[in-house]
Order: C-alpha cells, then sequence, then structure tokens
C-alpha cells in the first residue's frame, strides 16, 4: 500500500482532515491539501486549516503558500506545489494523501490541464476598466455555464475566462468539459480513491456546528487582523466566511453589532451549504474510480471504523 497515492474526497464538513490524519498516523503518511482557501497564509479559522498541533504531528503540504491580499495563485500553480510535495514524500518513503475539496483542483490532479492561453494585456486593461458587475453579465451572455459557477464578485476568474474565450474562439466552459464528466480518466495508475459521502441533513447540521464554532473561536479577529494589514485579494474575498465578514468589518477598525454577526453567520451557513450541494454533485462522477472505495457516512460513523476499512481495502488494492 505503501506504491499508492492516497486521494480523499468529500463535502465540506465531512471528516475529510480527521480521516486524513488518522491514516497519516497508521500508513506513515503525509498530507497534500488540496482547498483553494488553504493556501492563504492567516486564512487559519475560516478554511478549517489544520493546526498547529495537527501540523506538528504529521507533516501538511500545499498550505500556506502566498499573502491573503495576493491575486495571482492559479490551479496551476497549486497543481505544481502538490506534484513537487508528493515527489519529496515519496521520497522519504512515506505516502502521500491528498485531502481535496476543490474542484477545479481534483479535475487538474486526476486529469491534468489543458494548455492555457498566455495573458493578453492590453485586453484585460480593457475589462479592469469596467465594472465588475458588467463583467459578469458578459460572461453570463456568453458563457452561461461559467458565469453561474463564478461569484459576481470574483472579477480575477471572471477576466480570466473572458480572455481564454477571446484567444481561444471558444468558452472556458467549454475547454473544462474536455475532462470527460461521466467517466474521469486519471492520468496516473498510483491512486487509491476515498469517497465520503453525506445525507444532506447530516451534512447541513455538521456545517452549522462547524460555522458556529468558527465565529465562537476568532473567525471575526482574524478577518480584522488581516484587513488591518492588506485588503483580502479578490479570491481571497470569495472564500465561504470571509466575505460575510470583511464586509462588516470594513477596514479592520469597525467593530460590528451582534445583530450583524448573526446576519453574518446566518448567510456563511447558507453559502456552505450551498457549496457542499455542488460538492456532492460533483463527487458522484468519481464513485466510479477504481481502486478506491464509498462510504455512506451518518452521525454514527466514526473516525476509526473509516480508517479500519480504509486500510484493508488499500491492502487489497
Amino acid at each position: 500500500m505503501t506504491t499508492r497515492t492516497v486521494l480523499i474526497l468529500g463535502p465540506t464538513a465531512g471528516g475529510k482532515s480527521d480521516l486524513a490524519l488518522e491514516l497519516a498516523r497508521r500508513l506513515g503518511g503525509e498530507i497534500v491539501s488540496a482547498d483553494s482557501m488553504q493556501v492563504y497564509r492567516g486564512m487559519d479559522i475560516g478554511t478549517a486549516k489544520p493546526t498547529a498541533a495537527e501540523q506538528a504531528e504529521v507533516p501538511h503540504h500545499a498550505i500556506d503558500l502566498v499573502a491573503h491580499s495576493e491575486d495571482g495563485f492559479t490551479v496551476a500553480s497549486w497543481l505544481a506545489a502538490a506534484e513537487t510535495a508528493i515527489a519529496a514524500i515519496r521520497s522519504r518513503g512515506k505516502v502521500p494523501i491528498v485531502v481535496g475539496g476543490t474542484n477545479l483542483y481534483m479535475r487538474a490532479f486526476l486529469e491534468g490541464l489543458d494548455a492555457a492561453p498566455a495573458a493578453d494585456a492590453a485586453f484585460r486593461a480593457e475589462l479592469e476598466a469596467l465594472p465588475v458587475h458588467e463583467l459578469h453579465a458578459r460572461l453570463a451572455e456568453s458563457d452561461p455555464p461559467t458565469a453561474a459557477r463564478l461569484h459576481p464578485n470574483d472579477r480575477r476568474r471572471i477576466v480570466r475566462a473572458l480572455e481564454i474565450a477571446r484567444a481561444t474562439g471558444r468558452p472556458a466552459s467549454e475547454q473544462r468539459t474536455a475532462w470527460d464528466e461521466a467517466n474521469p480518466v486519471p492520468r496516473r495508475d498510483d491512486l487509491f480513491t476515498v469517497i465520503l459521502d453525506w445525507p444532506v441533513e447530516a451534512i447541513n447540521r455538521r456545517i452549522n456546528r462547524r460555522v458556529k464554532r468558527m465565529f465562537e473561536t476568532g473567525l471575526v479577529d482574524e478577518v480584522r487582523g488581516l484587513v488591518r494589514v492588506a485588503p483580502l485579494g479578490a479570491q481571497a474575498r470569495g472564500a465561504v466566511g470571509y466575505e460575510e465578514v470583511a464586509g462588516i468589518v470594513g477596514d479592520g477598525s469597525r467593530a460590528p453589532s451582534a445583530a450583524e454577526l448573526e446576519d453574518a453567520a446566518e448567510r456563511t451557513k447558507i453559502r456552505t451549504r450551498k457549496l457542499a450541494r455542488q460538492q456532492r454533485t460533483w463527487l458522484k462522477r468519481f464513485r466510479a474510480l477504481r481502486p478506491g472505495i464509498a462510504f455512506e457516512c451518518g452521525e454514527d460513523t466514526t473516525v476509526a471504523s473509516l480508517a479500519d476499512r480504509c486500510v484493508e481495502a488499500l491492502a487489497r488494492a
């Protein structure tokens, strides 16, 4: 089983990180994050980043790579960091355990990336002069699937999608469907895939508890400290929880009211539940991957029982 790269997939708040830690303990593994928001330094509470104690116990990779104000980090940047980390983990005789919640990162890891057109400085300057709502409307007209996927304030990704369409003559959504949507075809043969699935009601309860805990353990202070140093970049600001809190703390000097905090927490829960629904949809595409194992989790599911079954399945893979 030490020749395998373990890939753990599941919805947000579904217990992926806890399982990864337990498997790392049992297998002698190191963890590679595939979370697009854990790459930002200082964004810890809202991204459920592994704690200092967890990182001291088990090495973690592909986290804390860039400043929260930076907007140039791409899926290609993450893929390069992940591949470098996996090679280093292998060189130490350890088992790489990739833990994913970001769809695009997982597809790139599994199936690679199409060659992307180079940036067009003149066209970007033209787009940057326009308000973001106008850019999103233009994208919605020409490429509805991509517009629906992107947050209306995510200027960087909207501009990139428009740029790709201009350079290639095809919308970004069509280029992503060069991946086989029904049957993902991994470009590597060392994978063992673990999928954690949850009933809607159960995962929603877990999400509500997580968001409540985030606000109780300092998310507001974390965001206030970040924006006092520098504004959140467009991509980082789009992270669930960070946009909601950034909107009520301003430049970090404003103390939000109890009503504002309650509203921000509720909106964070709603966005997180929506994200989990999207994740459950695309996770169905990965169930056919072999070798692998899929779990239907419930309130009585324990990390130990999941790890037991994973280790047994890995021994047979």
